[in-house]
């Protein structure tokens, strides 16, 4: 037997009265309602998203690291970085919803004492020639193209050993391991009992490219469980290997969706550097422009050398190096480059999350229009 609707006179406010105990009671009501056109699924999912959005290094970032490093001692805080928040987020520290970009200005010999996080992350360099990064015990000076890994637990510091500032980006999956609870930050780092600025070394100067440089061979005669054991164990790749290997690819036939896209990967598993994020350089030809591409995963992009532009689902932004474009999920991208030399661009993504949870899929579009799915 059916239950006897409510006379209308009353329905009105018995559903106010509901509505409002049960937001008092900390629940959500998971029905279609008419005020949202009976779509219950959307009301679900009508939680804050990330948005496209780009950041102008020249116009809105460099001009504030500037100025933060000449209000900011570095003798009175641990850090001094811009992190990106994606206005779709915002108040939330986050760039896209698992991901964050935060930019560093460190001046001439300034070092950052060492700290350690269960976040991971890494360091990519921008500008200046003594960029430094101390990584358990392994030393780390880099140059701008070069990318560094902090894993996650590993105490590090950063710095600049030059004379000249020194610009690096970071990329971090730090929203994501907020979201899973499991963020946590250890800092006083301690040598023979005392607490220390600075990591003494106890590895040798490019232990990383001597062990691990050489694409296929490994040495077994060392250990290679460093960085908590299950990321790589090669703390920096140097853009010079990297920009080898772009330009000896610059006339394949590459992917219409992606272009010239190459990862950066474990040494000794193949796959991405970490578990949770993957990293790549994508060169972008002349008069190169890329087929649509739709994907389950986020994007960080930052053009690292070279001029061009993309469309991130209705927005179109021009790239200039050192800029940082956040594409959300499910949004269309794609690249193009009206320039005479070639657009670089530094990519990260939480692709390896996506795929362990088996969430991972891509879509492009044929150059005739139609949807294809790729993964």
């Amino acid at each position: 037997m059916h239950a006897t609707s409510p006379a209308s006179g009353n329905r009105e406010a018995d559903l106010t009265s509901m509505y409002e105990q049960i937001e008092r009671k900390s629940m959500f009501p998971f029905w279609a309602r008419e005020n949202e056109a009976h779509d219950d699924i959307k009301q679900l999912v009508s939680g804050p998203k990330a948005v496209p959005f780009r950041w102008s290094y020249k116009d809105d970032i460099q001009p504030l690291l500037a100025e933060s490093a000449r209000l900011i001692s570095t003798e009175n805080t641990d850090r001094r970085s811009l992190i990106l928040i994606n206005p779709g987020l915002a108040p939330r520290r986050a760039t896209v919803s698992t991901l964050y970009t935060a930019y560093r200005q460190n001046d001439p010999n300034e070092i950052m004492p060492p700290h350690s996080h269960t976040a991971s992350a890494i360091r990519f360099g921008l500008t200046g020639k003594q960029n430094f990064t101390g990584v358990e015990g392994e030393d780390i000076t880099f140059l701008p193209g070069d990318m560094v890994l902090t894993p996650r637990d590993t105490w590090h510091n950063h710095g600049n050993l030059g004379n000249e500032p020194a610009v690096n980006l970071s990329v971090l999956d730090y929203p994501l391991v907020e979201n899973l609870n499991a963020l946590s930050f250890k800092h006083d780092y301690q040598e023979n009992g005392e607490i220390v600025r600075k990591q003494s070394a106890r590895f040798q100067t490019e232990y990383s490219r001597t062990v691990y440089g050489v694409g296929g061979l490994t040495p077994r005669f060392v250990d290679h469980r460093r960085g908590g054991g299950d990321s790589s164990p090669m703390f920096v790749y140097r853009y010079e290997a990297m920009r080898e290997l772009l330009y000896r690819f610059r006339d394949w036939d590459e992917s219409p969706h992606e272009g010239l896209l190459i990862e950066y990967t474990h040494p000794l598993r193949g796959g991405p550097v970490y578990r949770t994020m993957t990293f790549f350089m994508q060169m972008v030809r002349p008069g190169e422009k890329t087929l649509p591409l739709k994907q389950t995963a986020n994007l960080l992009v930052s053009p690292f050398s070279g001029e061009g532009s993309m469309t991130v689902g209705e927005s179109s932004f021009k790239l200039a190096p050192f800029d940082t474009v956040a594409v959300p999920s499910d949004t269309w991208v794609q690249y193009r480059n009206d320039h005479a030399e070639p657009l670089i661009l530094f990519i990260a993504s939480d692709e390896p999350a996506l795929r362990a949870m088996g969430l991972f899929h891509q879509w492009g579009r044929t150059a005739q229009g139609d949807l294809i799915e790729l993964v």
